[in-house]
């Protein structure tokens, strides 16, 4: 029930979902609702960065932390609106640090008056007892926090920020005792690959479900710095293997089972939480289909981690953008038996392709790219696949043949005409 194992950053967003546990199957009622939304593209997810700005510097950030001009609280609150009025359900917060906006729990209030599913992603280091009171007051119901490892020296050397982990976790029990549900992000990079197994007991001790993000992505604006963070495929293989991924049975503290039983299961778009439907067969994910990003100055992404920007908010209303934004239409046409490589593969069925990683890594929304390429053929060797090769690689092999082949045809032809 607990553990998550992820591709990409967690803290604030940005996944492509790899799950050693089962995905959450939802309810017929919830299957339903997301095959409603699909259909009629109803925007039922919502990811919403209120600012970039951090107090933290994480190595393998992929955010420009300056201030460019955030949307006011007037804006913040007009967008909610909007998204209220196309029947938007579950909407995240996140940032940067969203503790960081003053007017946060005035943006708060006003999403609970709007009746939406709150969740906030956050490193909790300005959570105190009375913010974390409030959040329950203003209608909070789930918050993700980032932490890298258990070890102080690990954390605190990727948020360059001492004693960041210590005021992180002093914060969970805060919010536990609120009753609000809360779970543990750890991205695995370079520099913490080993510390994974310090976060799970943790999150063990805690009673609290984790994640663990595999991936570190490239900056939004495309520049590759992040990457030097990580972890080669061939590097992952003992995390992919370990039998504790499978076996972990967390063992709720009071505080947290009250949380859990207060609420619901946690549910949302494919993207953020796992959700499997019939919904989304053929579908690449579920971004631009009934869900979507909107960053703090007003551009709506089909997702965080897709950034091309199909309008802005503040010269736009939401809904001229949701339903007919070029880009958003092009992104909805595409079905994942048409895509001109991927679609031949022989294990697509262990690929997490991400198209907007596509777009970024390998210049092509429709295309293959090393990342996702070296991970299934990882994830179908060890379901036990003879020598998996995913259509890309073994389309370079043959490519690579023939130009073998043609440059060893060059001397006899040039032999032959000698003679």
């Amino acid at each position: 029930m607990f553990p998550e194992i992820t591709r990409a950053r967690s803290g604030n967003g940005r996944r492509v979902t790899l799950r050693t546990t089962a995905k959450f199957h939802p309810t017929p009622v919830m299957d339903r609702l997301i095959s409603r939304t699909v259909r009629t593209r109803q925007p039922l997810s919502v990811h919403f960065d209120l600012t970039y700005r951090c107090n933290e510097r994480c190595v393998h950030c992929y955010l420009d932390h300056d201030d460019h001009g955030e949307l006011t609280t007037a804006e913040c609150i007009a967008v909610m609106e909007d998204l209220a009025r196309a029947g938007t359900l579950f909407l995240t917060f996140s940032g940067g640090e969203i503790f960081l906006r003053p007017d946060l729990y005035e943006i708060l209030a006003a999403a609970r008056r709007l009746h939406f599913d709150i969740s906030l992603k956050t490193n909790a280091l300005l959570v105190t007892k009375g913010r974390a009171a409030q959040l329950r007051e203003f209608g909070v119901r789930r918050v993700q926090i980032s932490v890298y490892s258990d070890i102080p020296e690990i954390h605190d050397a990727i948020t360059k920020v001492p004693g960041s982990l210590q005021r992180t976790l002093a914060a969970i029990p805060l919010l536990l005792e609120v009753g609000l549900q809360v779970k543990l992000a750890c991205p695995l990079m370079r520099e913490n690959l080993l510390a994974y197994r310090g976060v799970m007991a943790l999150a063990e001790k805690l009673g609290i479900p984790y994640i663990l993000d595999l991936t570190i992505t490239p900056m939004m604006d495309g520049s590759e710095g992040p990457l030097a963070h990580r972890i080669p495929v061939s590097s992952l293989l003992p995390v992919m293997q370990d039998p504790a991924l499978h076996a972990c049975k967390p063992q709720s503290t009071p505080e947290a089972a009250r949380a859990m039983k207060n609420y619901p299961a946690p549910i949302g778009s494919a993207v953020s939480s796992g959700i499997e439907s019939s919904a989304y067969e053929d579908l690449p994910c579920s971004a631009g289909h009934n869900s979507c990003y909107i960053s703090p100055y007003g551009e709506v992404f089909p997702c965080v981690q897709l950034p091309q920007a199909a309008g802005n908010l503040r010269r736009e209303r939401f809904s001229d953008i949701w339903y007919h934004a070029p880009q958003l239409e092009r992104l909805r046409g595409i079905r994942e038996s048409q895509l001109p490589v991927c679609s031949r593969c022989e294990i697509r069925s262990y690929c997490e392709r991400c198209p907007g990683l596509a777009l970024m890594e390998g210049g092509d929304l429709l295309g293959a790219y090393e990342r996702a390429c070296e991970l299934a053929e990882q994830e179908a060797g060890l379901a036990g696949v003879i020598e998996p090769i995913s259509a890309l690689h073994k389309e370079r092999a043959g490519a690579s043949l023939h130009t073998t082949a043609e440059n060893e045809m060059v001397p006899h032809a040039a032999d032959s005409s000698s003679g």
